[in-house]
Formats: C-alpha cells, structure tokens, sequence
C-alpha cells in the first residue's frame, strides 16, 4: 500500500492526535492503552527506524517486514517506517526504542560497537571472503549471544541485516600493502575495532559523517574512505575518486532489534509472527545484499573504475594482532573468532 514519508505522516498526525497518543497506538508504552494495542490479537500499527535513504537494501528490507506482517497476521498487522534518521540520530532511535515510543530499528553494528564491545567481533579484519560468507555466519551461537545480551539494555535481538563488505576507496593509487596507506587521512565510520584497524595499518582514521565524504575527497581533505560498494555506488562517490582496491577487510552489519516493552506487550501468538515476519525479510534482505554487491561491482567496471584485488598477505600482521587483542578481551569475540576461522 501507498504510504507517506515519516515527515509528512508527523505533520498530517499533529493536525488530528499528538504524536504521543499516535505512537503509543502503535504499540508504545502507554499502561493506558486499548485491549487492541496491548496484544490481545488486535490490531497493531508498529513502527521501524533505520538511518539509511529509502534507495538502500536494509530499508527494501524493513518494506518487506511490512508485507510479511500483513501476510501472516491476516491484515491485522503493518508498518510504518521513518528512514534516514528521520527521527534523529541512532542515539535518539534507541532511547525512543527503550521507552516503547519506537517497535522496531535497524541500527548499525558500528554505533552498537560502542555501546557492547561484543559486537567489534563482526568488525574483526579479513574474517570473510565476501559478503556471501558473512551472512551464513549470522546464526552462530556467538552472533545469538550478542543479541540475547541486548536484553540487559532494553532490547529483543532478533537478527544481523548487511550492506556488504567494507572495501578502500583511494584518490590517488591502488592499495596493495599497509606501508603505501601510512599517514593517509582515511574516512571511517566511529567505532572501536574500525579505529584500531586503521591505527595499527599507520593511516589517519577520521570519522567524517556520510554526507560530508563526497566533497572531502573532491577537495583532498581526506585521501581515501572505508566503503561498503552500496554506499559507492548510491552516494556517487566514484566521481571523486579513481581507485578502487576490493579488500573484503571488514563486513558491515546491522543490528536488527525490538522494543523489549513493545515485545512483551504482545500476545505469545502475535510474539511468533513478529519474530516469523522478520525471519522472511531478513533472508530476504541478505540474499538482496549479495546480489546488490555483485551488481555494484559490475557498475564500478563499467563507470571505468581502476580496481585491484588485495592480497590478505600483506596484512597479516595488522590482522593478528586486532585478532589476538580483541579476543583476549571477550569470550564471544574468541568464540566467534574460532567459528569463522
């Protein structure tokens, strides 16, 4: 079905109800609410966050959670989705997610990197091949003790949802060993494991926001970026810069997770189809993602891209030791360290 954008379903509600009453109807907190919104098989109108444009898999994906819902709910069930940080920043999508005011976010392991160190174990160096590799391993006792630990915080963990692998963008040659990347101003997106690749390679990590990265490498202000080809290709960022090196040194998850409030406010019943719904769309959108990086690969040769293969050799060093460091510091990053390995 048609549905407005988050901004215009806001202004279109403040002329009736107040976002409150709105987004309590949808599953919110609210001790108040009708025997319908606290999950007694009613109807229920949830809601879903991510930060990427609405052209990205993971949002494709969350519309694909929508139609799963209505399909095995029997119409009883939807969603209304609020892309590209509509609703603030990844910080502000989850204190709405604890409160129950949100149902739903897919949010980037890299900000959850920062809130549980656990999940620096995805972010661990040349652990998969290609990004078909990674998602097999997203149901490993390893993976699932991350996301059961979200309950400490709030959460339901349900799933791990990719935007691809992460490759090196480069202004000025093709990257072939850590020696040629010392001293190079690199973008990346803030997170422990990710500083600490970067620092131990001998670049200059700098945590730059996405909108910001087209024009800094046009202008020199940073050499090269750590990109996943998604982001490549939708952000046009091969028109800033010539050399593409497909490193495959990291892959790029979300963390896909629940309100705890608005989980425990269902029905058992209605739990499991939440849970089925997802299931679909996450199998779904994993597939999507690989095939989107094939396809983005493609693009890039026909754009005329310069692209190299790295050999993994030449960074074996820079791989043990963030190996060798994060696991002595988890058990779940060892154990999944040993998994994947």
């Amino acid at each position: 079905m048609k549905r407005l954008g988050g901004k215009e379903k806001f202004f279109f509600l403040a002329g009736t109800v107040s976002l409150s009453a709105f987004l309590a109807a949808c599953g919110g907190g609210d001790e108040n609410s009708s025997t319908e919104a606290s999950g007694e098989g009613g109807e229920h109108t949830f809601t879903l966050t991510h930060i990427t444009q609405t052209s990205h898999g993971w949002h494709d994906t969350a519309m694909k959670f929508d139609e799963e819902l209505q399909e095995l709910s029997d119409g009883r069930m939807d969603l209304e989705i609020y892309p590209a940080g509509e609703i603030g920043s990844e910080a502000d999508m989850l204190q709405q997610m604890e409160s129950g005011d949100i149902d739903f976010g897919i949010i980037t392991n890299a900000y959850m990197s920062t809130r549980d160190s656990e999940f620096n174990a995805w972010f661990m160096p040349f652990v998969f091949e290609d990004l078909a590799e990674a998602v097999e391993y997203r149901g490993i006792q390893p993976a699932q003790d991350m996301l059961e630990g979200l309950s400490e915080q709030g959460f339901v963990g349900l799933d791990f949802i990719f935007a691809g692998n992460r490759h090196i963008l480069n202004a000025s040659e093709p990257v072939e060993s850590p020696e040629q990347l010392a001293g190079q101003s690199i973008r990346i997106t803030d997170g422990p494991a990710i500083q600490d690749f970067w620092d131990e390679v001998g670049a200059g990590p700098t945590a730059m926001p996405l909108p910001e990265v087209y024009t800094s490498l046009q202008t020199g202000v940073i050499d090269g970026i750590d990109i996943d080809l998604d982001a490549l290709i939708t952000e046009n960022l091969y028109e800033t810069a010539d050399y593409l090196t497909m490193s495959n040194h990291m892959t790029w998850p979300a963390v896909v997770m629940m309100s705890e409030i608005s989980h425990d406010g269902l029905s058992e019943e209605d739990q499991d189809i939440v849970r089925e719904a997802m299931k679909n769309a996450i199998d779904w959108g994993v597939q999507d993602a690989v095939e989107r990086e094939e396809a983005n690969l493609a693009e890039a040769e026909e754009l005329g891209m310069n692209i190299n293969e790295l050999d993994e050799e030449e960074f074996s060093e820079v791989k043990e030791t963030l190996h060798q460091q994060y696991a002595e510091e988890s058990d779940i990053i060892a154990e999944f360290l040993e998994e994947t390995q």
